[in-house]
């Protein structure tokens, strides 16, 4: 089975970004394939800021993305851009790191305005990390995720439909 992680670039573990990530877990669970998830937030905030390329937990999450077949990064829109955590941890892989790695990106933000932040902001550097396999990613405007009562997460039926079919257009890219 593929390795593959998923990079959370969140402020929040309560978020609707955490209702995403939770559908696309579960989906390759499904699929026999137990995801890592680097949850950038809580990553050592120094080590982030002040870009310690040798901290011990950066190096592990680097090291964990080094050992994947494939990398899937999510995202909330802020500023018309990925979110400036996902940015700090970016900043800190090792140019090339995603050579030979599938990719897929998923972003969730807060209307259609931002469709394009995937195409025109995300993946040019995701190609400066060496990408060359990105798979149409999929973005969720972030009405279309429910935080229920009890925590969980509600996804509307027609997003769920668009990550099915992306994740598992993920999985066989990565799988051939």
């Amino acid at each position: 089975m593929p390795t593959i992680t998923i990079v959370a670039g969140g402020n929040s573990i309560h978020s609707r970004l955490t209702g995403v990530l939770n559908y696309a877990k579960e989906f390759l669970e499904k699929e026999n394939i137990n995801p890592t998830t680097i949850q950038v937030h809580q990553l050592p905030s120094e080590a982030l800021i002040k870009a310690e390329f040798n901290n011990e937990k950066i190096t592990e999450a680097n090291q964990i993305i080094e050992n994947s077949d494939g990398v899937i990064f999510l995202t909330p829109v802020y500023k018309a851009a990925y979110s400036g955590i996902l940015k700090t941890y970016i900043d800190l892989l090792p140019q090339k790191t995603l050579k030979d790695k599938t990719v897929l990106p998923l972003v969730l933000g807060g209307t259609y305005g931002h469709l394009l932040v995937i195409d025109y902001v995300l993946k040019p550097v995701l190609i400066n990390l060496g990408a060359s396999n990105i798979n149409s990613g999929v973005y969720i405007q972030d009405t279309q995720v429910t935080k229920n009562e009890d925590h969980s997460y509600s996804l509307a039926d027609e997003t769920k439909a668009r990550l099915n079919d992306a994740l598992t257009q993920f999985i066989k890219s990565i799988v051939r």
